[in-house]
């Protein structure tokens, strides 16, 4: 490894993992105490409720499947290779993981062009509403790419990918082993500090309060109120 390329796995594989834990940690902390009522979703569905409702159930159906299935590999990555020795298993787990990260996609991409085109919507979204969707659409884009070029992912994950997860969990990351991995799935590894790192900043920091009814309850109804215009003379 050149001095150069062992700088750059340094940088993004060593200091930026404990930069974006510190920053998340501090700062949701920091948010919540100083500004509990932004600690939400701070949802737009009550100026628009129907493209709401087609992109942001996707998008937490599919996302929580695909995280949950991390997870999985990371906290009990023997079990998983367990799963994946019969074929069939193997074949039905890969399927159903390209399948939630597809839907991710569709709700993720439908909920950007609601931002976008829709005036109402446009007026209450940020410039950091932006950088959490791109770096979404990048770490999913890239999640399904790895799917397709990289199969079998829930194998080579508990074998390669957990030990350097729990190497930085340890504090003695384990360059050499992102150093084998393809560049698509470095970069993916990249992008997820960086989404944890901004994750404070954003509405995603709403799931660390509050669980997610809204996964199963039934529409909400909005009804405005105004006042009875005066009786004409």
């Amino acid at each position: 490894m050149s001095n150069l390329s062992a700088y750059f796995y340094a940088l993004f594989f060593v200091a930026l993992p404990y930069v974006s834990l510190v920053v998340f940690f501090l700062m949701t902390i920091v948010r919540y105490r100083t500004g509990a009522f932004t600690y939400s979703s701070l949802s737009s569905q009550f100026l628009e409720n129907r493209q709401h409702f087609w992109a942001l159930m996707p998008f937490h159906y599919g996302i929580l499947t695909v995280l949950g299935m991390h997870i999985a590999a990371f906290l009990i990555p023997r079990e998983v290779e367990w799963w994946a020795r019969i074929p069939l298993r193997l074949w039905v787990m890969e399927a159903g993981m390209l399948a939630a990260g597809l839907l991710t996609l569709a709700g993720l991409t439908a909920a950007m062009l609601r931002r976008h085109t829709n005036h109402k919507i446009a007026l209450v979204t940020s410039p950091g509403d932006w950088v959490v969707l791109t770096l979404l659409l990048l770490q999913v884009l890239s999640g399904i790419g790895i799917a397709m070029m990289y199969p079998w992912g829930s194998s080579w994950f508990a074998i390669a990918v957990t030990p350097y997860l729990w190497s930085v969990a340890k504090l003695n990351p384990n360059m050499a082993v992102v150093a084998a991995m393809p560049a698509l799935i470095q970069f993916h590894i990249v992008n997820a500090f960086l989404i944890i790192g901004f994750f404070p900043f954003s509405r995603l920091v709403h799931i660390l309060v509050a669980p997610n009814p809204y996964l199963w309850r039934r529409p909400q109804v909005v009804r405005w109120y105004r006042r009875p215009a005066a009786a004409k003379g």
